[in-house]
């Protein structure tokens, strides 16, 4: 029955891609202090994705989580402003790498019994993009990836995949995993009642540590960097200009 699909939707807390970030003057990191926080949007667009999947009928339960620290609640509180209908908190100092992240999401997948995880292609922050598919082997569902429409009908979705060639349609049995991409929708201005309610609704909280998992990580940030300012803008006539001009500029092209 199709109302008793549950949709599993992760949301991740990342600096609000509408204002500027800086990197510490030691290039240990990046620079968050007063820095406006958000959901990412590509978690955003599932949420609403999977809150539309719900109102029409496809879908009965949608459960947003959230991975990290304190502030955390404040994106989950967003999800359920949307239209999420519980919220499950991970609590973690740690900033968890991809293969970390689908760890956590098996468990809680397997654990919830959720036919769908719904998630955003990749996060703004670290950029990565890895976390969906890494999520989909460890669980051994098939995977829809850059889903710019999502069609649902008997158990199977049809989904439209952005490529570099155009778009490829595709179909997925349910229980998969899909990643959404820009264009999949427009997510919703929550309303002041939805948010008001979302405030006070109750949020599960668990440890990740509780888990049982090795979530140490597997890499090391060297340095970090803001891009150079060195290179000026010019204008070129056509590909002929455009490529001797590369060929110019450090020996890009040889």
């Amino acid at each position: 029955m199709t109302d008793e699909i549950t949709i599993l939707v992760p949301v991740k807390r990342v600096a609000d891609p509408n204002v500027p970030i800086g990197v510490f003057p030691d290039g240990t990191g990046v620079d968050l202090t007063n820095v406006r926080m958000a959901m990412n949007p590509f978690d955003e667009i599932a949420v609403e994705e999977a809150v539309r999947l719900r109102e029409g009928g496809t879908a009965g339960q949608v459960i947003a989580v959230s991975i990290g620290g304190p502030k955390c609640v404040d994106t989950l509180r967003s999800a359920l402003a949307i239209g999420a209908d519980r919220a499950i908190h991970i609590t973690t100092d740690d900033d968890l790498e991809p293969l970390a992240v689908a760890s956590v999401l098996t468990v809680l997948t397997n654990e919830l019994a959720a036919d769908l995880v719904l998630m955003g292609k990749q996060a703004v922050d670290g950029d990565n993009g890895q976390t969906g598919a890494m999520l989909a082997a460890k669980l051994g569902w098939p995977q829809a990836t850059f889903a710019s429409n999502i069609e649902a009908s008997d158990g199977i979705l049809t989904v439209t995949r952005e490529v570099d060639q155009g778009l490829e349609i595709i179909q997925v049995d349910l229980p998969c995993v899909v990643t959404a991409d820009l264009r999949l929708n427009t997510p919703r201005f929550a309303a002041i009642s939805a948010i008001l309610k979302a405030k006070k609704a109750p949020i599960e909280t668990r440890a990740a540590g509780d888990l049982g998992l090795q979530l140490s990580p597997r890499l090391r940030t060297i340095s970090v960097a803001e891009p150079s300012q060195d290179r000026a803008n010019i204008n070129v006539a056509n590909v002929d200009e455009l490529l001797d001009s590369l060929r110019q500029d450090q020996g890009l092209l040889k």
